[in-house]
């Protein structure tokens, strides 16, 4: 509920808060040491919550088709070899359900989830058709993502945020494609980077031990 997810955001500002001051030139105790590896089991916990949170919720456009069989085929943990074809090319991640549901919970524990939210925004709304969706689609996006104190305000400079405003007076499939490609740029190079270095990632990519079972026969 609430609580839990505002128990995890003060988890993750702690340990953020943690990580900065350490860089500062701190040197770490002996205990801290040991409480590293336990803080490092719950951060993959906790992406796996988000993981599955981002999952379930990807769906909700295609809740009508999801009966269709095989819709949840993309659920699954991908293979060793599918999740290491997403360090190839970022497009390869954002077109891959799981790969970009990962790269969400990614993103939230980095506190910038607005990024890929906004990049999500944008594709949909080059999908619309009917004119008067585009406008208000358009002014919905200007005021989560664009506008000064938006909720989600991305990090994109002043004439580029001018130029929108202006725009969505007539909207346009075209309205945000400068802030899109802004915003791609900005997580193709800095955070797709250390997703791919992300313990989480790691795992993903690790081929499965042989079952026990049939080991030692």
């Amino acid at each position: 509920g609430p609580d839990q997810i505002r128990m995890q955001s003060a988890v993750f500002l702690a340990v953020r808060h943690g990580g900065r001051m350490e860089r500062g030139g701190r040197r770490r105790s002996e205990p801290e040491e040991a409480d590293k590896g336990r803080m490092k089991r719950t951060i993959i916990k906790d992406w796996k919550t988000r993981l599955s949170y981002f999952l379930q919720n990807s769906s909700n456009s295609n809740k009508r088709k999801s009966k269709k069989a095989g819709k949840h085929r993309n659920y699954f943990r991908p293979s060793p070899e599918e999740a290491q074809l997403w360090s190839e090319t970022f497009d390869e991640l954002l077109a891959n359900k799981y790969g970009l549901a990962a790269f969400r919970a990614f993103l939230k524990s980095e506190f910038c989830e607005e990024n890929i939210e906004f990049w999500l925004a944008c594709e949909d709304f080059k999908k619309t058709k009917s004119p008067q969706k585009l406008t208000s689609k358009a002014k919905k996006i200007y005021n989560d993502f664009i506008e000064k104190e938006a909720p989600k305000e991305i990090n994109i400079d002043f004439q580029t945020k001018n130029m929108i405003a202006q725009n969505i007076q007539e909207a346009t499939h075209t309205c945000f494609s400068a802030a899109q490609k802004r915003v791609y740029s900005l997580m193709e190079n800095n955070s797709y980077p250390r997703f791919l270095e992300s313990e989480f990632y790691q795992e993903l990519c690790k081929k499965k031990p042989i079952n026990r079972a049939t080991q030692g026969t």
